[in-house]
């Protein structure tokens, strides 16, 4: 065995042994480290390398954050990788008349051939300010919940607008809330919004699988999308930027991501995460298994491709919180979470030497029995809660008539009370129409949710939802918006008079969880800077979209009674094709465009396509690049498996993974299937390929 393969299991054994039961890991809040405070010893003593400052800056700069993902400078021309599912939208943006760009992919030819894409930006971070006591100077002297937020708001706006002053166009100051307000830093990003599409592979490449295969591993799919940053009309040459990789990965190897994952929730109390267990995941996963069953019964008689992405969408938000409530449900991952409170508390006597009730300072003497007895105060509207859920024009869950019927319900009220009953009209008016059919399922299934957790009220005492449903679509005024007449609008109309009963206590409700949220939002804060206090910088924040490093090794993992490969290849992607084709594939999720069917005699199938590493990521880190200690590009995170689902409470090693776009497999595609020569000779030689106008010119 070579040295290097030695020293990579050894690393490997020591990152992911397991704890004992119910004892908390090290690192069980994560290893999401910020650029303000970067993890030089952890690395160095998990490692064997320190990175100095220049490492540090050279990975700060070189990633970039999209408006919902993360992305990467990859070449000293501008070209920016990202995933495909993150560029999605974008590429069927610049899609001209006739062109399925989507199924069929995109490949610029020539540099004069990337395409813009307008309202597009990437955000480079290239400031930190630690405006801290800045913030905390302005609460001092206020008392009410509500003081200190207006206080807060002020000092954060006031810093933000002091940093503004003296940039010049094309900057942005955003402040981060670290530790849940118990630190706050200015970031400045330098804003480039002139992007291009360089390449995309076919939908059926960057979502192989589809829905079927999201979350899961063993993967096949190609989720990359090359872009390029333009200034001044010409590609834009960074100072930092991420070279490939000319050797790629092994097992046990050190991989560091680098991106910006949207949130977490592991500072949160076992109190807070028991109501999130039994009301509020619970609740939210109860209302999608609902909402979706209305939708898939509706596409079996209108089948459409729009109504089968929405469904698509929310099957992914299933899966989502299908694994956070097993994980919040786990007793392993309930009683760690407990430990880590426990020893908290422990940890907090201990730094102000004598016991938590008679020698720690309020507020942190009582923090978390606080945020306990909020916790029980929100219990008390756990039933509204329910019925309530996504009650919001906006809302992808929500039924226009219903929404309308809340409306003209306070338009009735305002009427008789002698107030201002255009608001309420107008509120009637502007909610977003939705498909009838969708409508007329949403809003049976939000009568059912009334059911389930108020009872039996008003006209569902008399009649069930289907027979409500049926009264409202044939003898609402509300159905006809075109010719009604609000004047006319009476408690006796059926959409609201099946409402009414249920809204007696909604306002009350509302009243009642907002005073509660800004109560726990102080005490959130107060909770974050007791835990900096005690534990400082060697315990990361949540997650807060912005930017991190987060450490990690490639590794197999045990599941189903099998082993996980590391790696899967496009040997691989082939197989799940002709299996899948073999047997049923309605959704055709599982079939290979003609262009991979036909690939020439020099694709390597052997390649890697995809690896699994124990890298800490979440929403956020979609496009993050993967990088090895020489901060080369090794690969492209674009999911995590099914275990991984829980890290929005804890990180762990011993099964969760984040599944990664191996940088062997984009280059092989590249070269061999998609014919991008020009992109292959940019990431591997650093050259750019001037466009044939140029070039005719020289």
């Amino acid at each position: 065995m070579n040295g290097k393969r030695f020293w990579s299991l050894t690393l490997l054994f020591a990152l992911i042994t397991l704890p004992a039961f119910g004892q908390a890991g090290k690192f069980d809040n994560g290893k999401m480290w910020t650029f303000d405070y970067p993890p030089t010893e952890h690395i160095t003593s998990t490692y064997g390398f320190t990175p100095d400052a220049a490492w540090f800056e050279k990975a700060r700069l070189g990633a970039l954050r999209l408006p919902n993902c993360t992305a990467s400078f990859v070449s000293p021309y501008g070209l920016v990788m990202t995933n495909h599912h993150c560029a999605r939208g974008s590429v069927a943006q610049v899609a001209m008349e006739g062109e399925t760009l989507l199924d069929d992919g995109f490949m610029a030819a020539d540099l004069a051939d990337e395409r813009p894409i307008p309202g597009l930006y990437v955000d480079q971070l290239i400031a930190i300010e630690d405006v801290t006591d800045e913030v905390f100077a302005a609460l001092d002297g206020a008392e009410t919940d509500a003081e200190k937020a207006a206080a807060r708001q002020e000092a954060i706006a006031g810093a933000q607008a002091r940093i503004e002053e003296g940039l010049g166009d094309g900057h942005v100051v955003q402040i981060i809330n670290l530790y849940n307000g118990g630190r706050y830093s200015a970031y400045t990003f330098r804003r480039f919004d002139d992007m291009r599409l360089v390449m995309a592979p076919e939908l059926q490449l960057g979502y192989f699988g589809g829905d079927t295969d999201n979350f899961t591993y063993p993967r096949y799919a190609l989720d990359m999308t090359f872009l390029r940053v333009y200034v001044d009309d010409a590609p834009y040459e960074p100072d930092h930027y991420f070279e490939w990789s000319p050797t790629g990965l092994e097992e046990g190897d050190a991989v560091f991501v680098v991106g910006n994952p949207g949130s977490t929730l592991r500072l949160e109390t076992v109190a807070q995460l028991e109501f999130r267990r039994d009301i509020q995941e619970k609740f939210l996963l109860e209302i999608l298994n609902s909402r979706i069953a209305a939708l898939e019964a509706y596409y079996d008689e209108n089948p459409s491709d729009g109504l089968r992405n929405q469904i698509f969408g929310l099957k992914n938000a299933q899966k989502l919180y299908g694994g956070r409530v097993k994980g919040l449900n786990d007793p392993m991952i309930m009683a760690k979470r407990n430990d880590t409170e426990q020893t908290f508390l422990a940890d907090l006597e201990a730094k102000y030497g004598g016991q938590l009730t008679t020698d720690v300072p309020q507020p942190y003497s009582t923090i978390i029995s606080d945020l306990a007895d909020i916790q029980s105060q929100k219990r008390e509207y756990a039933a509204e809660y329910g019925a309530f859920l996504s009650f919001f024009p906006n809302s992808s869950l929500a039924s226009p008539t219903m929404q309308r019927a809340a409306a003209a319900l306070q338009l009735i009220n305002a009427r008789e009370s002698g107030g201002n009953v255009a608001t309420y009209e107008n509120a009637l008016r502007s909610v977003p129409a939705k498909d009838e059919g969708i409508d007329r399922r949403f809003f049976e299934a939000r009568l059912r949710d009334f059911v389930m957790y108020m009872g039996e009220q008003g006209m569902l005492a008399e009649m069930d939802a289907s027979a409500v449903t049926e009264a409202v679509w044939t003898g609402s005024a509300l159905m006809d918006l075109e010719n009604l007449d609000v004047a006319e609008l009476t408690m006796d109309d059926p959409a609201i008079a099946a409402l009414a009963p249920y809204m007696a206590s909604y306002a009350d409700f509302q009243s009642a969880f907002a005073g509660l949220a800004g109560q726990e939002q102080e005490l959130n804060a107060q909770h974050g800077r007791a835990r900096f206090e005690v534990y400082g910088t060697t315990r990361p924040p949540d997650a807060t979209f912005s930017l991190r490093i987060a450490d990690g090794v490639v590794a197999s993992y045990e599941y189903n009674g099998s082993k996980a490969p590391p790696f899967t290849s496009f040997y691989g992607l082939y197989n799940r094709h002709v299996s899948h084709a073999r047997s049923s594939d309605p959704t055709g999720e599982f079939q290979l465009p003609d262009r991979w069917l036909n690939a020439p005699a020099s694709f390597d199938r052997s390649t890697p396509i995809n690896f699994v590493s124990t890298n800490d990521i979440i929403g956020g880190n979609s496009g993050s690049p993967v990088l090895n200690k020489d901060l080369q590009v090794v690969g492209l995170v674009f999911d995590g498996n099914i275990e991984s689902l829980p890290s929005a409470f804890i990180y762990q090693t011993e099964v969760a993974r984040t599944v990664s776009v191996d940088a062997r497999g984009m280059l092989e595609s590249l070269d061999h299937v998609y014919d991008m020569d020009r992109v292959v000779l940019e990431l591997t030689d650093h050259v750019l390929i001037p466009t044939e106008a140029e070039a005719d010119a020289r």
